[in-house]
């Protein structure tokens, strides 16, 4: 690794512990090697600065990458693809806000945790919110917690920053509890997996495809999913100077992904066919996380950012974060929103 992504790490790291209630970090960044840059197309359009895009991905299941629908589009315009995988959403902030990733997709949570870590990252484009059922707080099936309330100093496990933290955190509220009123640990999805299955962890927050691995093959029991709390939908993410130097071609990025959205919620069936030899699942347990999960886009509005600052007010007010942060300054100008989304995002109500 080059001495500035390592500075840029120890900063971003040093600032996510000091409101961390863990008093750690699990981040981890892949070793994804340095990306080389390909050689500049004699054709390029204006609003293309660079000849590779980085896109960050999610180990959970990416169609787009899967799908393969942004190379041949990018590579006519002279530009490559290349992707980096993440266990989780906290992880793809830390790499894009060091540089190493341009655009990527996450919860609403990551980058509110990021902002407070001081990243420069904007939004640019929403995700079509989900109803929630994808999420859950879960027990095993034979835990004496019967209820939230009895997660009262209990250890609760979720990947801290992510959409789990929030879940978790709102539904303490519904229960009359703190946040302070549980011991959370923060471990990777795949890592709080093994401990739930080895039966050494009280509790776990978690999303699909191990939420509806661990509810099909370890009969485990929801306390509450995501229901009227998580529904955000999530957000795609860049980096303010990778946009404003590249507008055309994140607005062909954007384009393809929603795209291909569209597509894949008209055809579950064939979405499970394509995630089985990535995600080695029975069809079954996919056919569930197709269902609940959502890929189409949403073009960015008022009442989404200002669900955003609600849901990073609700952080600061359990002194999660140290201090409030305003999303808006996580926002580009209408202008640049125009030039960066696709038409028929523009169009919706």
């Amino acid at each position: 690794m080059d001495e500035h992504f390592l500075q840029q790490r120890r900063k971003f790291l040093k600032n996510f512990a000091q409101y961390s209630l863990l008093g750690l970090s699990s981040f981890s960044v892949p070793l994804i090697g340095d990306f080389i840059e390909k050689g500049q197309a004699q054709t390029k359009p204006s609003g293309f600065k660079t000849n590779t895009v980085r896109m960050g991905y999610q180990t959970s299941g990416d169609i787009v990458r899967l799908k393969g629908v942004l190379e041949p589009r990018l590579q006519a315009l002279g530009v490559s693809v290349d992707w980096a995988p993440f266990p989780a959403g906290p992880q793809l902030m830390e790499a894009m806000n060091a540089g190493r990733v341009d655009i990527g997709s996450v919860g609403e949570t990551p980058p509110i945790f990021a902002q407070a870590a001081g990243a420069q990252l904007v939004y640019i484009a929403g995700r079509k919110p989900s109803k929630g059922e994808g999420s859950g707080i879960i027990v095993r099936q034979d835990s004496p917690i019967k209820q939230v309330a009895d997660l009262k100093g209990r250890k609760v496990v979720f990947q801290k920053g992510s959409a789990s933290h929030y879940l978790l955190l709102k539904a303490l509220q519904e229960a009359g509890l703190k946040f302070s009123d549980v011991q959370p640990i923060s471990l990777t999805p795949a890592e709080a997996r093994d401990a739930f299955l080895q039966k050494k962890i009280d509790a776990w927050v978690t999303w699909d495809p191990f939420y509806a691995f661990v509810q099909k093959t370890a009969n485990a029991r929801t306390l509450r999913n995501a229901g009227g709390i998580a529904t955000q939908g999530g957000f795609y993410l860049s980096r303010r100077d990778f946009v404003t130097q590249n507008p055309e071609l994140v607005k062909v990025v954007l384009d393809e992904i929603d795209k291909l959205g569209r597509w894949a919620e008209a055809n579950p069936n064939e979405i499970v066919k394509l995630l089985a030899p990535e995600l080695k699942l029975d069809p079954s347990i996919l056919g569930v996380v197709v269902r609940r999960r959502t890929y189409s886009l949403r073009r960015l509005t008022p009442d989404i950012i200002n669900q955003q600052q609600r849901i990073a007010d609700a952080f600061y007010q359990e002194k999660v974060i140290p201090k409030k942060i305003d999303i808006q300054q996580a926002i580009l100008t209408p202008q640049q929103y125009a030039a960066i989304t696709p038409q028929r995002l523009l169009s919706q109500r």
